[in-house]
């Protein structure tokens, strides 16, 4: 039996880490030396999942430790406080990994606080070019710039940023791919979709059983995230070439996911902030 099934727009060239994820298990691709890059502990299992036993020599970066500083979380977990929330996060991060042969030592974590990534982004950007600098990872798996929530957004800007900085230093200039995470839609959240983008087209891996089985498994692993788990479906996963953005525009019209949220964020202060990010970094134009 295959093990995925691709599905793609006849015209769509597939990149190399994207014709690594998508191959069939019985007609492997190498897989490029890769950098995983999200905003929370779960982000990756939720975007990938089926496809974390292909990156098991990869190295994985994830922006926040996943513990709003408001505390409602943790309590909502019976945990003391956000320090407990983290540390359960980042215990369910590992756990998850390790099923997919990943150690602990390839997970490193910038320990920003959930939900203010988007005041950060300077530093971040600057963080991750030096891991990518150090590295020399040729392919970087990241978040869409698509309104969903601020941290991903954040960590988008701060991983294209980063990639831009890269090649002002000399350095060679990572490929950028995008796994999906969620967005608003005309009923509501609308996860496991791309927003659509002009000349970036995606391809869709059809989960076989086993991968659907293991993808179970893995969100199992985050007890602390169930409820917001269920929201995404395990039959599919979509990659496409990461587009370049215009960070200081609007991902789409109307009104963003996390502007039905008390997040502390709205889009017309995120473009404020990326765009004084983009002054600090000195880089221009889309990204």
């Amino acid at each position: 039996m295959p093990d995925a099934v691709m599905i793609a727009d006849e015209t769509a060239e597939a990149s190399g880490l994207i014709a690594a994820l998508c191959a069939p298990a019985e007609d492997p691709i190498a897989m490029p030396a890769a950098m995983v890059v999200v905003a929370h502990p779960d982000d990756e299992v939720i975007g990938c999942g089926s496809r974390l036993p292909r990156l098991c020599d990869a190295a994985f970066v994830c922006v926040t430790d996943g513990a709003p500083r408001d505390g409602r979380d943790a309590t909502a977990n019976g945990l003391a406080g956000w320090r407990e929330y983290a540390l359960a996060r980042r215990d369910e991060l590992e756990s998850a990994l390790a099923v997919c042969g990943i150690t602990p030592g390839q997970i490193r974590t910038l320990d920003c606080p959930d939900q203010q990534a988007c005041l950060r982004m300077p530093d971040l950007a600057r963080e991750l070019a030096d891991l990518i600098m150090r590295s020399g990872v040729a392919s970087l798996l990241t978040h869409p710039y698509e309104g969903g929530h601020p941290d991903h957004d954040a960590t988008a800007f701060a991983v294209h940023a980063a990639a831009a900085l890269v090649r002002r230093r000399g350095g060679r200039s990572p490929e950028m791919v995008e796994m999906t995470s969620y967005h608003n839609g005309p009923a509501g959240i609308c996860p496991c979709e791309f927003l659509p983008f002009g000349g970036s087209d995606a391809t869709t891996v059809v989960l076989t059983p086993h991968e659907r089985e293991l993808k179970r498994r893995l969100f199992d692993c985050f007890r602390t995230q169930k409820g917001t788990i269920r929201y995404f479906p395990i039959e599919v996963e979509r990659f496409r070439p990461a587009p370049a953005y215009d960070f200081t525009a609007p991902p789409h019209e109307g009104k963003l996911f996390y502007e039905c949220f008390d997040w502390g964020m709205n889009g017309a202060r995120f473009r404020e902030l990326a765009a004084g990010a983009m002054e600090q970094l000195g880089l221009r134009g889309r990204l």
